[in-house]
């Protein structure tokens, strides 16, 4: 059974950082590309960044891009998003994905984590 477990958020004020991670259980995770997308109260979900299997390419929403960056250790199973001048609105609920697939299509990965909260305050 393939587990995909998130840690790292938390509250923090406009401006900080925070490293999420996401731990992957139950199949071989260098087959594996990673997604992170993020859903806020009231809105659908989005997609945030995708990092391949060997870490050798990344997408970017455009909201994100400059300040999020997606990265992997590959020993450690763990797949990471750093979150560098978070803004109120990147407040929402980060989930990681895993898929064959190195994509920004939510459908196309198979499996998911449950999400960690991320909220920013003004």
């Amino acid at each position: 059974q393939v587990q995909l477990v998130e840690d790292g958020g938390r509250l923090v004020q406009a401006g900080d950082s925070l490293r999420l991670s996401c731990e992957v259980s139950g199949r071989t995770f260098n087959d594996l590309a990673m997604g992170w997308f993020r859903q806020a109260p009231g809105k659908e979900r989005e997609f945030v960044a995708a990092i391949s299997r060997i870490g050798d390419h990344r997408y970017y929403a455009d909201s994100v891009k400059g300040r999020f960056a997606a990265s992997r250790d590959n020993a450690r199973n763990t797949a990471y998003l750093q979150l560098n001048g978070l803004q109120p609105e990147d407040t929402a609920v980060y989930s990681c994905a895993a898929g064959r697939s190195f994509t920004t299509s939510g459908q196309q990965y198979d499996y998911w984590g449950r999400g960690t909260q991320v909220t920013v305050s003004s």
